[in-house]
């Protein structure tokens, strides 16, 4: 299904502080005006002209002053308006002038101007400006077509489900599972649509395309039957009822159902294709348990429980999803970095433990994203530890882009101690926007990020932007279904952040179910107290790939740590808790130097030496998937998390070395020692090697065994054979 973008401007790197539109605002080409609304607000276009951004301020531009609007249109100007909430007035004006792309909206009303701190937040709105006027609309995401016709399933006791599908018969092609009895019910005399009786067994798929399997239990095949009722009136204990189901318990095996029932042949005791299956495009779950038990449902699917309103509320709903969509990929999926798994070892389970919609499953060697069930939360992406996840709306990169614009320009208009708040574009807008107007707003040096969904903001993005400038981070859970992996990954920042040097808290992760929720913001933000940032802000740009961005990231903050100029200097490494991305493997005395580490590493982390027989591990590479451990037959492994600092975790260093086992007939190098002790120590017991001397040859290369066998056994001859 479609899902709106949300006027996220992101685009390449401008090269001036104002690119291109808002240079031309003074002249004819674009214009940015801004609306106090009703003077409820202070924009003062002179401080924000000296701080680089010429506009033009209006009090009520939606209404006596909607003719300059106009006039702008008319003039084939581009338009860019800082109120949202007049967007569809303004909308319609422009497509009456054919001018539809001409005009553009941002928020500075609830992200700036309604602020106890109004007064001071000419750096912020410069920042909005800057963004809302430099960048342009995302490159598109690549997506799926959804189709869903009005074949609808509906499922649960035969009172309630009838009753749907009375009801619903004829705005949608409804199927009918009946689970259970309710009372006297009678099936409908006309057989109208399809009708089956038993036990669900498994629900599957997605909008247009579900797939429900269930175990026939009852004798009397629903879509086979006449309901001519012959069956009820001859059954003498009256164990069928008039909704045709047979209370088995009763029945006593008079089987004078099945007589009445003649050649219909709707019923069988002994039925042995009992398991059946059918599509469907909508399911409406009419069970006391759901049939699907998911933190995030699929769309097209509604369980609304037994109360009535709901389940009229669900109808409503299901009927929206009638037709033909298009559904963004939010997340792309590179297959050669995934650590899942090798050679049927598991390694890295992350984004299917966190995903919410059961649309992530392990595939061989790798995982298989679902874009059908997707509904882009992104949480997969924030704990992909090698970045083979990553999410696309927008990608890491624009967002990126976004944050280095936003920062670059707060900062030439005089803005000190940048606070960035991430925040969800539904959910946490709705947050703060009540935050504006019943609480104190925003404070004038947090700067709102609009994305997707907060739980795509990972460590690089958390970390990058600190490099980029802020000097701290926040992000609104509001619209998480589980912000745990966030507050993992803010617990890994921080710990790097504290102990490179850099003072105070600079991540936050800010809980916050709905709108209601307004004075949980407002107390986060108001009383927290700036935190030391970089002395200078990075110059690069976030990447695409996880990995490369966080080394760019780590290094700028080792760089310019204040701790390398404290007493005793930077830490060698940095202890981090179990889950991080970045760590150390262990290898005990038990390694035998079997190597099958090194096939199973994803990263090229563990390799064999090329001249010598020595296990070598490069730090930087180490994703921490645990694959090392979980193929070890030795059990000899182990992980650490921490983060290595300085060139040493780019080097190989030598985890387990060993001396070469030698033939001790010829003295040819055979392996490494602790392989070959390893193998003879099992195999001393077995009945092939039970005297000395055949257990002397497991220490002979394979040509001296050969030698030593004819020199030493006895030769049997041919002719001294027998039959």
């Amino acid at each position: 299904m479609e899902s709106p973008m949300h006027n996220l401007p992101f685009a390449p790197d401008p090269a001036s502080a104002l690119s291109p539109h808002v240079s031309a605002a003074a002249g004819s080409a674009a214009v940015v005006r801004l609306c106090d609304c009703n003077r409820s607000c202070a924009f003062d276009a002179g401080r924000l002209a000296a701080a680089g951004a010429p506009v033009a301020c209006h009090h009520a531009l939606c209404g006596a002053e909607l003719g300059v609007v106009e006039s702008d249109l008319a003039a084939g100007r581009e338009v860019f308006v800082s109120c949202t909430q007049q967007s569809a007035l303004f909308g319609a004006l422009a497509d009456a002038h054919d001018a539809g792309g001409q005009i553009h909206f941002f928020n500075l009303r609830e992200h700036a101007g309604w602020s106890a701190e109004s007064a001071q937040a000419t750096p912020k709105l410069a920042a909005l400006i800057a963004a809302a006027t430099t960048l342009p609309e995302p490159e598109p995401v690549s997506g799926v077509q959804l189709r869903a016709g009005r074949r609808l399933l509906i499922v649960g006791e035969a009172g309630a489900a009838l009753g749907w599908a009375e009801r619903l018969k004829g705005s949608f092609e409804p199927a009918l599972l009946i689970t259970g009895r309710a009372g006297d019910v009678e099936l409908p005399a006309v057989n109208a649509y399809p009708l089956w009786s038993g036990r669900p067994l498994a629900l599957s798929g997605h909008l247009g395309a579900f797939e429900l399997s269930w175990e026939q239990r009852n004798p009397i095949d629903l879509a086979l039957c006449v309901r001519c009722n012959a069956c009820v009136r001859a059954c003498p204990e009256g164990a069928i009822g008039f909704d045709l189901q047979v209370e088995l318990d009763r029945c006593r095996d008079h089987r004078a159902c099945v007589a009445a029932c003649g050649e219909i042949g709707a019923i069988d005791f002994a039925r042995q294709e009992v398991t059946r299956s059918e599509r469907f495009d909508l399911v409406l779950d009419l069970c006391a348990e759901p049939l699907l038990k998911r933190v995030e449902l699929p769309d097209g699917y509604a369980a609304p429980g037994r109360d009535p309103f709901a389940q009229a509320l669900a109808v409503q709903a299901l009927g929206e999803l009638v037709g033909e969509f298009d559904k963004p990929r939010y997340v792309a999926f590179e297959a050669a970095l995934c650590a899942h798994s090798r050679s049927r070892k598991t390694g890295c389970t992350n984004c299917i433990d966190v995903c919410a919609t059961a649309a992530i499953r392990a595939d061989g060697d790798v995982i298989a994203v679902d874009p059908y069930l997707c509904k882009g939360c992104g949480t997969c992406t924030t704990a992909c530890p090698s970045g083979a996840l990553g999410f696309q709306y927008p990608p890491v990169a624009e967002l990126g882009l976004r944050v280095k614009t936003l920062l670059a320009a707060y900062a030439r208009a005089g803005g000190e101690a940048a606070c960035l708040l991430f925040y969800a574009a539904q959910a946490g807008g709705a947050v703060i926007e009540r935050l504006a107007r019943r609480g104190r707003g925003l404070p004038a040096r947090v700067i709102p990020v609009e994305v997707w969904s907060a739980d795509a903001v990972g460590l690089d993005l958390m970390l990058g932007s600190l490099a980029l400038g802020a000097c701290q981070v926040a992000v609104l859970a509001a619209g998480s279904h589980d912000c745990t992996p966030l507050k993992g990954q803010a617990g890994h920042g921080q710990a790097i952040l504290t102990a490179l040097g850099y003072a105070g808290e600079h991540l936050r992760i800010i809980d916050a179910d709905d709108a209601d929720d307004w004075p949980a913001l407002e107390s986060a933000l108001w009383a927290w107290a700036p935190a030391t940032g970089v002395a200078a802000p990075a110059r690069f740009r976030l990447l695409a790939k996880k990995r490369e961005t966080l080394d760019l990231v780590l290094h700028h903050l080792v760089a310019g740590a204040p701790a390398a100029d404290a007493e005793g200097g930077l830490p060698a490494a940095i202890a981090l808790e179990a889950g991080a991305p970045f760590g150390q493997v262990r290898a005990t005395d038990a390694c035998t130097l079997c190597m099958a580490c090194t096939g199973a590493c994803p990263a090229g982390a563990l390799r064999a030496a090329s001249d010598g027989f020595r296990l070598e591990f490069v730090e930087r590479h180490c994703l921490q998937c645990g694959l090392c451990v979980a193929s070890c037959p030795e059990s000899a492994l182990g992980l650490e998390a921490r983060l290595l600092l300085g060139d040493e975790a780019r080097r190989a260093r030598t985890l387990r070395a060993a001396e070469t086992f030698h033939c001790t007939r010829c003295g040819k190098a055979m392996g490494a020692a602790p392989l070959i002790e390893s193998m003879l120590a099992r195999l001393s017991a077995h009945a092939m090697f039970a005297t000395e001397a055949e257990r002397a040859r497991l220490r002979m290369c394979g040509d001296c065994r050969v030698i030593d066998m004819m020199s030493t056994e006895p030769a049997v001859n041919a002719w001294d054979l027998t039959e």
